[in-house]
């Protein structure tokens, strides 16, 4: 059970918003899709959805070609685009259950419950999709996409507009359902994809630009070591300048050290040639929206 992804081509007129990519979502796995606005995330979302048609290239979603048998796609899948289209004057549970209907399920009633409750909505199922804040739109979104049981969950910005509490919540129940579907999720939030991504595919201008683990990404894109180092005092910066090195002030005795090589033996022998007192060398991670600006960037 995947979303493989090959080749995959679309123009609109004499605009190509995706060039030849190709990257596979698997089982289990959380796959994270990010890029800038208009790099070809939800365009590449509603084709592998069934929504819109391709140019060339294929995708294959738990073994059916979306250009061939759509409707099966879609029975396979669950969709929360990213303007979350619901019916502002139906009521949660009314909705919810013309969903189930639209799905053909049997046990209507009791998917609608479950749905309320894994998604967090007890207080609000009474209530009109358009009385709602945002934050329970989504809710009602994430529910009407989980609610047939997919083999395959696409949520495009999945976590808009909710406050820190249901961050935490959405969050559990994206990553419970992970454990036996293929999940890919659209996000602009950082913390969101070290929260929840195993894998990162990340698009720019319509092509793939990284692909790989988080873990390993953060890895391989760094060249550079960097090292927060605080002194006793305010030191003068120019003492190390050597080649190799930089140096930037951060605060009033606290400076970033970032070189191709470990730069903590220089350090000390200089800090140590001068006489002046170290108190911490904290290595810096390489942060992910660190990588994200490097890949997506003008250049």
């Amino acid at each position: 059970m995947s979303i493989i992804v090959n080749h995959l081509t679309k123009v609109y007129g004499t605009q190509k918003a995706l060039n030849d990519i190709s990257f596979e979502a698997e089982k289990g796995k959380i796959t994270g899709f990010l890029g800038p606005n208009g790099a070809g995330k939800s365009t590449t979302m509603k084709i592998a959805t069934g929504y819109i048609g391709l140019t060339s290239g294929t995708v294959h979603v738990d073994g059916v070609n979306v250009s061939d048998e759509p409707l099966k796609v879609k029975k396979l899948t669950g969709y929360l685009p990213e303007h979350n289209p619901l019916y502002l004057e139906m009521y949660v549970k009314e909705y919810l259950g013309f969903v189930a209907s639209a799905y053909g399920l049997s046990n209507k009633k009791s998917k609608v419950a479950e749905m309320v409750e894994t998604c967090g909505l007890e207080r609000e199922q009474h209530k009109r999709i358009g009385a709602l804040s945002k934050g329970y739109r989504q809710r009602v979104g994430l529910a009407q996409a989980l609610i047939h049981d997919p083999q395959v969950l696409i949520l495009d910005e999945p976590t808009s507009g909710l406050d820190p509490n249901q961050l935490v919540e959405i969050r559990k129940v994206i990553k419970d359902a992970s454990k036996d579907k293929t999940v890919i999720l659209s996000t602009h939030i950082m913390q969101e994809v070290e929260a929840l991504c195993d894998k990162v595919v990340i698009i720019n201008k319509g092509s793939i630009v990284a692909d790989d683990d988080v873990k390993n990404l953060k890895s391989k894109q760094s060249d550079v070591v960097s090292y927060r180092v605080e002194f006793e005092e305010e030191v003068d910066i120019k003492l190390f300048e050597i080649e190799g090195l930089t140096v930037s002030q951060v605060q009033s005795a606290i400076y970033q050290f970032s070189a191709s090589n470990d730069p903590r033996k220089v350090i000390m022998k200089i800090a140590g040639d001068h006489a002046l007192p170290l108190i911490n060398i904290i290595k810096e991670e390489q942060s992910l929206e660190g990588i994200f600006q490097e890949l997506t960037r003008d250049k």
